[in-house]
């Protein structure tokens, strides 16, 4: 792997010590994600060096020091320099990206995104749950908790990045349609990629709302911070939260009833698509219907949107949580 710049410095020093050295005629991969050093995307990161090794690949992971689109947008342009074969991102904003994607897929090199069904200047985007499966799950868990009616807040990664206000999207909806007695409060807010962010939010929406009864947080680090702040108010059991989440991180949450449960894909599995993918593109292997794809089963893809959704909902609740975390989840 070729030099990292002074700018990222802080961001691709642990992929660049972490990553063996690899024969020079392999082809290289790098995948940016929203931020490092959070155990969803060190998961991930732990399936793409699997995968790596299986398939005879140098890949590695690049987490920003913050979830700063413009941070993506430097990582994205140092793998460019560094002239890698394959870019794989997790985008913090969709659009903010285009630019530099569409520069990357003119030099020749291969671009894969996943959480990001609406990105342009890309191969594929992939997709281990659908947009409306997902919000929808969450939605239906969230209404079953709270008895079909009473208040809830709806938290994000940032109000940029695509998926997450695409199930926020999803699940509102499905509750406005099926529970009307249901009331969201405010709109949404863009905190949940960081526990102490979503702490503070819902602590101070429990303070403006007493009779605040949930919490829907799509973000890893969402579900972390406001089951910690219904902790700490002694709500448990009184608020429902509800979200995607690592289940190591939040296995003593969940068992406390601060995090009433949630959904969520194997982010060890994202990592590895995301190497077989683009060892198929540098192969120059054609993706076809009803293909099945390590990871992601029998594929659909659509072939205008260049998305591959699949729907492999995984359910972290008490019996689960235990057998998820010990898989380093």
């Amino acid at each position: 792997m070729s030099t990292t710049s002074p700018i990222l410095l802080g961001m691709a020093l642990c992929a660049a010590l972490s990553t063996p050295a690899i024969a020079q005629d392999q082809p290289t991969v790098g995948v940016v994600v929203k931020i490092g050093g959070i155990p969803w995307f060190n998961a991930m990161e732990v399936g793409i060096q699997e995968q790596a090794e299986e398939l005879g690949m140098d890949a590695f992971m690049v987490g920003p020091t913050s979830a700063d689109p413009a941070l993506q947008v430097r990582a994205i342009e140092d793998l460019i320099a560094q002239g890698v074969d394959v870019i794989g991102v997790v985008p913090n904003d969709a659009e903010v990206l285009e630019p530099v994607l569409a520069k990357a897929m003119a030099q020749g090199i291969h671009v894969i995104t996943h959480e990001s069904p609406d990105q342009q200047n890309v191969d594929w985007n992939f997709e281990l749950a659908s947009v409306a499966g997902f919000g929808e799950a969450h939605a239906e868990l969230l209404a079953e908790r709270m008895g079909g009616d009473g208040k809830y807040a709806v938290f994000v990664g940032s109000l940029t990045v695509p998926l997450h206000n695409a199930w926020a999207d999803a699940a509102i909806a499905h509750l406005q349609e099926n529970y009307p007695d249901m009331e969201l409060v405010g709109e949404r807010y863009g905190v949940a990629e960081s526990a102490d962010d979503s702490r503070k939010t819902a602590l101070d929406l429990i303070s403006a709302h007493p009779d605040l009864e949930g919490f829907l947080a799509f973000g890893s680090q969402g579900p972390i911070g406001a089951g910690r702040a219904v902790e700490e108010r002694r709500k448990t059991g009184e608020i429902h939260v509800l979200g995607p989440f690592s289940p190591g991180q939040g296995r003593s949450l969940i068992k406390n009833d601060a995090i009433a449960g949630g959904f969520m894909w194997n982010p060890m599995e994202a990592g590895r698509v995301f190497v077989t993918l683009a060892d198929r593109l540098v192969k120059g292997q054609e993706i076809g219907e009803g293909m099945e794809i390590p990871g992601l089963g029998v594929v659909n893809p659509d072939f205008d949107s260049r998305n591959i959704i699949v729907d492999q909902l995984v359910d972290i609740n008490k019996g689960t949580v235990d057998e998820l975390a010990d898989m380093g989840l």
